[in-house]
């Protein structure tokens, strides 16, 4: 698709990908209706610059006719799927489709996309930056939170198109997709999340699996070794299989063997780098890169670069970020461990006894899945925001736990006191941040003012 002329597209939703999709849409010559149930402050402001550009927005709620007469109807992925728009909607059996659809409608290179329940920010980030220090030319964009990357949309208004797009897939997305085909399909992981948002695990999963909907025998998907969830998600889709982890013996493309990473495709193994030169925390960080240097493998880079590239990488912000160090202390951020299994994973990823601190809005998730790490690794949980009480409950019984309430800086500061030299504390909630605070950015950030402060 190259442009929109003639044709009405309805986008529902006034948040970063709604807007972007308005944007690219118009700049298409499309005719474009933005409506959007809210009016506060920032769904005001952004309405103002979509106005001031040309395009009509409708706040405080929605012209459904007007939606469904609509030839494309973009839906933003914070749209329940209740809400009452999209069930007038399904209603009148109206089509719609996510920004990401959309978007790639106009891309003019080929197309890697990252899904799973977490890693998925920094895998995508990191095989774009790994591309890139191989002299590839590679964007990356779609779900990234914080502002470390643009929507989809934005990506198709590029001057100069890259060779690789390397968009991030939420379940919510691809539950909007039809054409969407990547070229090199990632899935990091697979766990119970988002049972706020979905009924069960199984319609969570079911999202998931429209990754591999088009999928055709030329579809190259990179994939966890051992993960059952995943070899089930997948199931009979066409196309080549690639895994990391495990070890080259049982299959894997990239693997860890003697403190070293290691790539194996076509036959040849080797040697990426030592573990101990990779720069960013945590085991299953590692999993991240390799599954990012894989892609990278598959998509031309050639090892060294790859391996270069590697030595490079930062922490994002928010993931196992170091933020303080102090008397023996060292204070680590990971405020985007907004589930059960990502919590689990950072504590399996820790060599050093923790002061952690779990709380948050409830999802609706078990604890207990996060009593082995607990066992083997926390010294003291402390227990905070709406669902404290529970976790204080579920957990209590297994490791020292003390129940605090909604003053973030007292949690803060009772980790202080109770950390000894040698200890980490962490901030791997395990919730989402909506209880108290806007995003878990803003959560993070918080932490890691009082955490320099104390230190």
């Amino acid at each position: 698709m190259q442009r929109l002329e003639g044709k009405s597209v309805a986008v529902i939703g006034l948040g970063v990908s709604g807007v972007a999709a308005a944007r690219l849409a118009f700049a298409k010559g499309g005719d474009v209706y933005v409506s959007d149930s809210g009016t506060n402050a920032a769904a005001t402001a952004r309405a103002a610059d979509l106005r001031a550009a040309g395009i009509t927005v409708e706040l405080g709620g929605h012209d459904i006719d007007r939606v469904a007469r609509s030839g494309i109807v973009v839906v933003s992925p914070g749209i329940h799927p209740d809400a009452p728009v999209l069930r007038a909607l399904g209603e009148r059996q109206v089509r719609w489709i996510s920004e990401p659809e959309l978007a790639v409608q106009f891309y003019s290179g080929q197309l890697i996309a990252v899904t799973g329940t977490n890693g998925k920010t920094t895998t995508t980030l990191l095989i774009a930056h790994l591309l890139t220090e191989a002299g590839l030319r590679a964007s990356a964009g779609g779900n990234v939170g914080g502002g470390l990357a643009p929507a989809a949309s934005d990506l198709a208004l590029l001057d100069e198109p890259p060779d690789w797009y390397v968009l991030e897939m939420s379940s919510f997305q691809l539950a909007g997709v039809e054409t969407f085909r990547p070229d090199i399909g990632v899935v990091t992981n697979l766990s119970p999340d988002h049972l706020d948002h979905y009924g069960d695990v199984a319609a969570y999963f079911a999202d998931k699996k429209r990754l591999f909907s088009t999928a055709t025998s030329g579809s190259r998907w990179v994939l966890p070794r051992g993960d059952d969830a995943v070899r089930e998600l997948v199931g009979e889709a066409p196309g080549e299989r690639f895994y990391f982890g495990g070890d080259q013996a049982d299959g894997s493309s990239a693997w860890v063997a003697n403190g070293e990473m290691w790539f194996g495709i076509g036959g040849r193994e080797e040697p990426c780098m030592a573990l101990a030169d990779f720069p960013l925390l945590g085991r299953h960080n590692v999993s991240n890169a390799l599954a990012a240097g894989l892609v990278a493998r598959l998509a031309g880079a050639s090892t060294p670069a790859i391996a270069e590239g590697l030595r490079s990488a930062r922490s994002l912000p928010h993931r196992m970020e170091p933020v303080a160090e102090a008397r023996g202390v060292l204070w680590v951020n990971d405020s985007k461990a907004t589930n059960v299994a990502a919590t689990s994973s950072a504590l399996e990823s820790i060599d050093r006894p923790v002061v952690l601190l779990l709380g948050g809005k409830d999802k609706g998730e078990p604890f207990k899945p996060l009593l082995p790490g607990l066992r083997a690794r926390v010294r003291r949980v402390l227990a905070y925001g709406a669902v404290g009480p529970r976790i204080a409950r579920e957990v209590g019984g297994t490791v020292p736990t003390e129940l605090l309430g909604n003053d973030f800086a007292a949690v803060v500061t009772r980790a202080s006191e109770l950390a000894e030299d040698g200890d980490m504390i962490l901030l791997s909630p395990a919730c989402s941040s909506y209880d108290m605070f806007e995003s878990y950015e803003h959560r993070g950030r918080t932490f890691a003012a009082l955490a320099e402060a104390l230190a």
